[in-house]
């Protein structure tokens, strides 16, 4: 209908319209979402980025395969630290004073590890078989079973971790080594008895040789070495040990048997010895005591010789002649005529016998 007025279309949106506002909201309300959730991911990913390494560790951070840093600076301390997450880095954890351990079996029986913690072995077969069980073969072309177990720590973080694929691979190899030619250099009976502490000496020695050598970054603490006779030949062996002891039994007898002769011998020497010094200087002293008295009278006999002669003369008789009742002695004249002496004696008559009592 047309008055002179113009009529204008209705503003209500279409339902289209309508259908194209609701899927923009919801379009950005999930953006918003996965925005957030993006964040939430990135913060996760750089947060996993942190590590601590410990007191005892050493830390080296691989970027794309290479180490960050050259020498000790490539080397992370004990600490928290950051880097960026795997595949961009990664981060390798060194413990440098922890003490590690390679048992080299090259020369060792075969056994379980349930034998190993029980303390039990396999049985023995007829004969050893090479396919199974190591040995080593010492100087004097005998068979030996060896072990040894290396302990040692990392002392060059960096060239223990990338300078070999496993380190405790060539460490063991090491091992291996020094065992099998240090066997060959010492016969049966120093292995099991005789020598054992210098067998293990050599063995220690060698593997520090080829740790030196190689430049496997690692400083060795302790080398222990276990060796047995094969097993088939037990027996044998234990003979052989046996008939060992009961010599060295025997001649620690013999030996202790020597030192105690000797010792009393050297005592009975030693005590002839004193008494005869005794008797010298006893014998010294007298002979001086009469040269000293002789030396006294030479005086005395030198100013009257006859005189002298005589007085010691009276005094030898009266001590020879001390159990005489009745001494009479004449002494010669000093020139050499007798002399005459005459005595007048009047002995005491006999007294009468008493007769004798009549019956």
């Amino acid at each position: 209908m047309s008055n002179g007025t113009e009529t204008t279309p209705s503003a209500t949106p279409s339902p289209v319209d309508s259908g194209s506002q609701a899927l923009a909201e919801a379009l950005r309300s999930s953006f918003t979402i996965v925005k957030f959730v993006m964040a939430v991911l990135l913060a996760v990913f750089l947060f996993s980025g942190f590590f601590t390494v410990g007191p005892q560790e050493k830390a080296i951070i691989l970027r794309l395969g290479r180490p960050v840093g050259e020498g000790d600076k490539a080397l992370l301390g004990a600490g928290p630290h950051w880097a960026w997450p795997y595949p961009i880095d990664e981060v390798v954890k060194v413990p440098i004073t922890e003490i590690q351990k390679v048992t080299s079996t090259v020369g060792w029986y075969a056994t379980t590890p349930q034998q190993e913690l029980a303390g039990t072995e396999p049985p023995a077969g007829p004969s050893l078989n090479p396919a199974f069980d190591g040995y080593a073969i010492t100087a004097d072309g005998n068979i030996v079973h060896s072990r040894a177990t290396l302990s040692y720590r990392i002392e060059d973080p960096i060239r223990y971790v990338f300078d070999f694929v496993i380190a405790s691979n060539a460490v063991q190899n090491a091992v291996n080594n020094a065992l099998l030619r240090t066997a060959a250099q010492f016969k049966v009976d120093d292995i099991l008895t005789r020598d054992v502490i210098a067998f293990q000496d050599a063995v220690r020695k060698r593997v520090i040789q080829l740790i030196e050598t190689q430049k496997l970054g690692i400083i060795v603490e302790q080398c222990s070495v276990e060796s047995k006779a094969p097993r088939q030949l037990k027996q044998a062996f234990d003979a052989v040990i046996t008939a060992g002891q009961n010599r060295r039994k025997i001649l620690n007898e013999a030996r202790s048997y020597e030192n105690q002769t000797l010792s009393r011998a050297g005592a009975e020497a030693s005590a002839a010895v004193n008494i005869a010094e005794s008797d010298r200087t006893l014998l010294v002293e007298a002979v001086a005591a009469d040269a000293a008295r002789f030396k006294g009278v030479l005086s005395k006999y030198e100013g009257n010789p006859d005189l002298f002669m005589q007085q010691h003369l009276v005094q030898t008789m009266s001590r020879v002649l001390t159990n005489v009742s009745e001494k009479i002695y004449f002494p010669d004249r000093t020139d050499g005529k007798s002399r005459q002496l005459r005595l007048l004696l009047n002995r005491e008559p006999p007294k009468p016998k008493t007769e004798e009592a009549r019956p």
